[in-house]
């Protein structure tokens, strides 16, 4: 979602992202074995653990490469939708006790060196990104402050001083709204603007 408007600005060299997906990404089974949890009753478990105050980096399967199925989704989906298909990335996800909102952690490199003001410029102008990205005023996107919105929330944007032209951004969106049906939406929205349907 927010690496296409900083590849347009900069040729990305890699991508390290770690996701930290809501038990709705599961479905009910799963929000109803949080709440059992939390309240202390008896629970037909969805996850392998107990997923109430507690972190699970296990979504989907495992493979015998170690990754999750997820995980080689996501790689393979972002190389696919940015049609980069030489890109190197790798993926860590991660469920955790939330209800809505995925959140991911974006640690990204590029062949030259990122500027800041540009970087927010650029994803600020994107449509359905918006920049929240003001630490000393305790402002950055959270599962909490997306619910329920169709937007895309972008923050802790800085530079990463441990590799060459690196950046960190975090990025929160929810689940529900923009990762399903905001996407189905805009998608065929996008179809009868470019007359395929009438």
């Amino acid at each position: 979602m927010a690496l296409k408007p900083l590849h347009d600005l900069y040729a990305l060299n890699r991508v390290v992202v770690s996701t930290y997906q809501s038990v709705t990404g599961t479905g009910q089974a799963a929000v109803k074995q949080m709440f059992d949890e939390r309240e202390g009753r008896p629970s037909s478990p969805v996850y392998p653990h107990k997923i109430d105050q507690n972190v699970l980096p296990h979504i989907d399967v495992f493979q015998e490469n170690g990754y999750t199925k997820e995980e080689e989704k996501m790689m393979k989906e972002t190389k696919k939708i940015m049609d980069l298909p030489d890109l190197k990335i790798t993926a860590t996800t991660v469920r955790i006790p939330t209800m809505g909102g995925h959140s991911e952690s974006i640690n990204i490199s590029f062949h030259n060196e990122p500027h800041l003001s540009e970087v927010r410029e650029a994803l600020d102008a994107f449509p359905g990104v918006i920049v929240q990205d003001d630490p000393q005023q305790n402002l950055y996107p959270m599962p909490l402050t997306s619910h329920d919105k169709d937007d895309v929330f972008v923050g802790r944007i800085r530079k990463d001083d441990s590799i060459e032209n690196g950046l960190n951004i975090w990025v929160v969106a929810d689940n529900l709204r923009k990762g399903a049906a905001t996407n189905a939406v805009q998608i065929a929205e996008k179809l009868v603007e470019n007359g395929w349907f009438q």
